[in-house]
């Protein structure tokens, strides 16, 4: 099989990519990536002298590129998005153009050229809850503009859908947290800054609530969909790991061997949705899927991922570092 990765530099697109390459070695996989701030070759560099992998810069809005992409691929998997929620309030236009505009690009590509596509969406297109979960069929409700962004993204997909017959199927996925994802997020962010002995920024009361999923079971997840997916379905996928932010970095603290009162907490940012949570019973019922990582191993894993691997992190921008707390 022939895939089409778009974002595959950033942290899900390339442990996507390597998991494809660790469990099905004759596929081939095109990276094509606009390598943004949270793009990384370092993530992928032991696939550059793999025949099945190539890599091509570019930007899903290159209508051009993406037919000559498309046409000579099978599957296109669709993660390239702007995914940080503070970037979206601060300047949303960059979330307009990659999760709005380029998705109608790749949408008339694949129309014209008559191909599938995967598309990674997210649970915060459901908003928050205060109890109860989302099913597939629950009622979009974003709250900010990176979530809406995905939200518009999933409502033209199911136009092209239901209009044109397009063979689109769209995964949402709750917090993704492992190995090789870029510091803005809570998880790494938090062991990056308890390494270096500073302040970790919370939000509020750090009582909002997540449900957390190690990348690689997405990314299985995901391989599932591909495989054994129905086209023009969603599917939910959710570890059921249900976690609030104060718990989750007390234990990267404790686990780190730092002091607990190493917290800072900060005002909270506007619109900050207090719980997400998804039901995840249709992927596993009608495809086999289900988590391995249980969270403790994975957040050890990833941990000590951190500690080993100085050199991805310690060159980036360390104004990341001092930004606002991540999600």
């Amino acid at each position: 099989m022939k895939l089409l990765v778009t974002g595959g530099l950033g942290f899900i697109g390339s442990n996507f990519i390597s998991r494809v390459f660790e469990n099905h070695k004759d596929w081939s996989v095109v990276n094509v990536d606009a390598e943004l701030y949270g793009s990384n070759h370092q993530s992928l560099k032991k696939f550059e002298n793999n025949s099945k992998y190539s890599f091509v810069k570019g930007n899903i809005t290159d209508q051009e590129l993406m037919e000559k992409l498309v046409s000579e691929s099978d599957v296109v998997v669709n993660f390239a998005a702007e995914s940080h929620v503070d970037r979206s309030i601060s300047n949303a236009r960059p979330f307009i153009d990659s999760n709005i505009l380029g998705v109608f690009t790749l949408l008339e590509t694949i129309k014209k050229m008559k191909k599938k596509m995967i598309h990674i969406s997210t649970d915060e297109v459901y908003g928050s809850f205060d109890s109860g979960s989302a099913k597939e069929e629950t009622r979009l409700n974003p709250s900010s503009p990176y979530a809406a962004s995905k939200a518009s993204a999933e409502l033209l997909i199911q136009s092209y859908i239901t209009t044109y017959g397009c063979n689109v199927i769209i995964t949402r996925c709750t917090n993704n947290y492992g190995p090789k994802q870029f510091p803005e997020k809570l998880i790494p962010k938090t062991i990056i800054l308890a390494l270096n002995d500073k302040k970790i920024p919370i939000y509020g009361t750090g009582k909002n609530i997540r449900d957390w999923i190690f990348v690689e079971d997405h990314c299985d997840a995901i391989i599932d969909v591909l495989i054994k997916g129905k086209s023009g379905e969603s599917y939910n996928i959710s570890a059921g790991n249900e976690i609030d932010n104060i718990t989750i970095i007390k234990k990267i603290l404790t686990i780190i061997g730092k002091p607990l009162e190493n917290v800072e907490f900060v005002e909270d940012r506007p619109g900050h949705d207090f719980r997400y949570s998804m039901e995840s019973t249709k992927i596993r019922n009608t495809l086999g899927w289900s988590q391995r990582k249980k969270f403790e191993e994975g957040l050890k894993k990833t941990i000590d991922w951190y500690i080993e691997n100085k050199e991805w992190w310690m060159n980036l921008d360390q104004n990341v570092l001092g930004a606002t707390p991540w999600k």
